[in-house]
């Protein structure tokens, strides 16, 4: 019964549990090298530090994508290459990325400074999250606020892997 009140209120007053981005994102600003300050853990990640990650427009209108991190027990750096494509073009805050073609995962982007110097990453089913940054590290005043707008919408802090 709650869950039929819900989708009614839902309805009537354009409330919504789907994630909402951010009203528009400037690719030509996005593009570039983003630090990541924190993750949720996920197992193409599992092991990685220092992570980085660089995205380049190609020749075909896609984003190509570059994510490196070290891999302290390797004693070695992993790349992976991949690419994203835009999926709501009105916004540019909603892409697609794929390392392995053909499986897609959504890469939303959920909050954006206004000058570009940190995003907060994720999708819709909230099971990914990224903090990134343009620099290596952020100002703590900076990260609790991202952190307490992220509790506001769901998101676990307990879960995040810092940058070490």
């Amino acid at each position: 019964m709650k869950k039929i009140i819900l989708l009614c209120l839902s309805f009537v007053f354009g409330l919504s549990d789907e994630l909402k981005t951010v009203a528009h994102v400037d690719l030509e600003r996005y593009l570039g090298k983003w630090y990541e300050i924190a993750r949720y853990d996920h197992r193409f990640e599992r092991g990685c530090s220092e992570v980085e990650a660089i995205y380049t427009l190609r020749d075909d209108g896609m984003i190509g994508v570059l994510n490196r991190c070290f891999l302290k027990d390797e004693n070695r750096t992993k790349e992976a290459h991949g690419r994203a494509k835009i999926v709501d073009e009105q916004t540019n805050s909603k892409l697609k990325v794929t390392f392995f073609w053909p499986f897609y995962g959504d890469y939303w982007i959920i909050e954006l400074a206004e000058d570009y110097r940190f995003v907060v990453v994720s999708e819709p089913k909230k099971e990914y999250f990224w903090i990134l940054s343009r620099t290596p590290s952020m100002e703590q005043t900076e990260l609790e606020g991202i952190l307490g707008r992220a509790k506001a919408l769901g998101f676990d802090e307990a879960k995040l892997i810092w940058r070490q």
